[in-house]
């Protein structure tokens, strides 16, 4: 009962944008506009209010870093290995399958399964989560199709509203100052509309992208949905000083399904379908796995 609580909410708000996005009952300026007043300025705020408050000495262990983001890169490594193998050329196939949507995902979920306290994992997971997996990514993309390496284009992942707001809230969290009360209650009411208007986005930008599962496809979404988070399963338990709490949050956060975001990445129309059909396919039975990943942590 806990788990359909925990996932009908979240899939229930995707499917309401997707219908919205559908039939079109949210002109293209108007969803759009929602799309960048959510990543601008809600999510930055839930972000910057939710670290602000957070324990962080209990967040930022490198043993958390570590069981979450050793995976990560092997994962990356494995996947873009054997995409280069084939295509003979870079592909952001490797960070299809690593890159989890977590924060349209993963902090709703986290909030409703694990409660508000266990929030501090999820942040401490997301101040590195883009920057290491888009620089990694970036780099790549130029080693292995010969392009030059732009520090510009780099440092752009840090210019991230979501990471400024990571970073502001801990700048915040560790110079022990305060908010006036009357601006907190400001930051309050932006991040209580991140979650539903994120959702709702995620919904209208996959009602934009055509379900075309190939073979590609499939076996990324089942890299990402079963192997990323069994390796981060393992893995978390193999290491010292995480509890159950901890080991929790980044199975779940493994589980995930893919980012919309890694699309940017895509630079070669052959890859277009690739990758939208891994961040549909992943998203849509992530609602079927994320509950057996749920289960699989409280037996």
């Amino acid at each position: 009962m806990v788990v359909l609580q925990a996932i009908v909410p979240i899939f229930g708000l995707i499917m309401l944008g997707y219908l919205l996005g559908w039939r079109r009952w949210l002109a293209d300026e108007a969803a759009a506009g929602l799309a960048s007043i959510t990543f601008k300025l809600f999510m930055p705020a839930i972000l910057f209010a939710g670290i602000a408050r957070a324990e962080l000495s209990v967040g930022m262990s490198p043993m958390l870093l570590l069981a979450y983001f050793g995976p990560v890169l092997a994962v990356f490594a494995l996947v873009s290995l054997l995409a280069h193998h084939r295509l003979g050329r870079a592909a952001p196939l490797g960070l299809a399958a690593a890159y989890s949507n977590n924060v349209l995902v993963g902090i709703p979920l986290v909030t409703t399964l694990l409660g508000t306290e266990s929030l501090v994992y999820v942040f401490a997971i997301l101040v590195f989560h883009s920057l290491i997996l888009f620089s990694l990514q970036s780099f790549y993309t130029a080693f292995g199709s010969g392009e030059r390496v732009r520090p510009v284009a780099l440092l752009k992942n840090l210019a991230n509203p979501l990471i400024i707001g990571l970073l502001l809230g801990a700048l915040l969290n560790v110079s022990g100052l305060g908010l006036p009360g009357a601006i907190w209650r400001i930051v309050d009411w932006l991040a209580q509309a991140a979650l539903p208007c994120a959702l709702i986005v995620l919904g209208i930008s996959l009602s934009r992208y055509r379900l075309r599962p190939s073979t590609g496809s499939l076996a990324l979404t089942l890299v990402k949905l079963g192997l990323f988070p069994l390796l981060v399963w393992w893995f978390s338990a193999w290491l010292p000083g995480l509890d159950q709490a901890a080991r929790s949050v980044l199975v779940l956060l493994a589980a995930c399904p893919t980012g919309v975001n890694v699309l940017a990445f895509v630079k070669q129309p052959e890859d277009t379908r690739a990758v939208s059909s891994t961040v549909f396919l992943s998203t849509v039975l992530a609602a079927i796995s994320l509950p057996l990943w749920m289960l699989l942590m409280a037996a």
